[in-house]
């Protein structure tokens, strides 16, 4: 806290509160830990995505193919530009985008691959990068839950074209209220964003296009700068708390725990088990004090938002049915071992009641 006050302190004082060198400083620190060549600020996560979708020239008459379970922020980016969501079912062990899936949704209009790493965990991407590479696709990755997630040694965000961070407060590295990153090896596009971002300035009151407003403030970066240092030790913390909880849930029949697979570092954002048993167990859980969360109970596709793409119950199997199963226990480095005991107590109790 006394680090924070200090930096909050810094920038109140220098008064600079709009693209200052404490952003310009977070851009480049978090470059570094992604593992890639430059980064830019913006207000959100959404706007990372629709920044990123409007700087590669993605609008009306496009298709870009993502996942149906995912916050609905995902898809938002890609109508809200103008291109057409097209949804494809998602992998049993992840939950995260099938390649296959995604194949079989290709077609001439089809520009970009928009995959989730959900959860914290990384999804499949060389299949989906040599679709990519098949079908002359870019793929963009939302990895709005993914902070320092690794897929064959490389970080999140540095996988495709570009990635898409999200520093709202609650992700691995959370600011305190909106904020976003966009980063990426290809430094143009980074500058494109940047212009967008800032009402295509380039210049003092000259506009090379049209843009938006979305910028990262200085207060927000001093805050990241500060917590950046800590997340790999977070990270850490809720690795050690996934596999407590694996190491007491192993074994009962009707929980289904969450997968890490071969080649992932996963981050676990979120702790995330299956159960057909899913409204009970929470009540159950609740009952004790404990509190769940779920991530997320309906698909994107059946939300009544996208209604006007006329896909119905049945269309999106495993997206429908890991809806209605999932749970999210409880998860954040700051849980003692103790606690995650006690969790992973009331949690066995309920299933060894279900079989008396």
């Amino acid at each position: 806290m006394a680090e924070l006050t200090a930096v909050l302190k810094d920038v109140l004082v220098g008064a600079e509160f709009i693209r200052g060198d404490a952003c310009r400083r977070f851009e480049d620190e978090f470059a570094s830990f992604c593992g890639v060549r430059a980064a830019c600020g913006v207000a959100s996560g959404t706007d990372a995505l629709y920044l990123a979708l409007e700087a590669l020239g993605i609008g009306a008459g496009d298709e870009v193919i993502t996942t149906p379970f995912s916050f609905v922020a995902t898809a938002e980016a890609i109508s809200r530009n103008g291109a057409d969501v097209v949804f494809a079912d998602v992998e049993e062990d992840t939950l995260n985008l099938d390649p296959a899936q995604v194949e079989r949704s290709i077609t001439p209009r089809t520009k970009a691959i928009l995959p989730v790493h959900l959860y914290g965990h990384p999804a499949e991407m060389d299949e989906l990068l040599d679709l990519g590479h098949r079908h002359g696709l870019i793929v963009l990755e939302d990895a709005a839950q993914a902070h320092g997630a690794e897929y064959r040694g490389v970080r999140a965000g540095a996988l495709g074209r570009a990635g898409c961070f999200s520093f709202y407060p609650t992700k691995n590295l959370g600011a305190c209220g909106d904020a976003g990153m966009l980063v990426s090896n290809d430094a143009e596009l980074i500058e494109r964003v940047r212009q967008i971002a800032n009402h295509g300035d380039i210049g003092k009151y000259e506009h090379a296009v049209e843009g938006v407003s979305s910028r990262l403030d200085n207060l927000q970066a001093a805050i990241l700068r500060v917590k950046l240092k800590h997340l790999e030790k977070w990270n850490e913390r809720r690795r050690g708390i996934a596999h407590r909880y694996r190491q007491a849930l192993k074994g009962l029949s009707g929980l289904k725990l969450p997968e890490e697979m071969p080649g992932c570092r996963a981050i676990y954002h979120q702790f995330t088990v299956r159960s057909s048993h899913r409204d009970g167990l929470r009540a159950h859980l609740e009952s004790k004090g404990i509190g769940t969360a779920i991530h997320y109970p309906r698909p994107i596709h059946l939300q009544r938002a996208y209604s006007h793409l006329g896909l119905v119950e049945g269309s999106l199997p495993i997206a429908e049915n890991a809806a209605r199963e999932v749970l999210s226990l409880p998860m954040h480095p700051e849980l003692t071992d103790e606690t995650v005991d006690d969790i992973a107590l009331a949690v066995r109790e309920y299933f060894e009641d279900l079989r008396v």
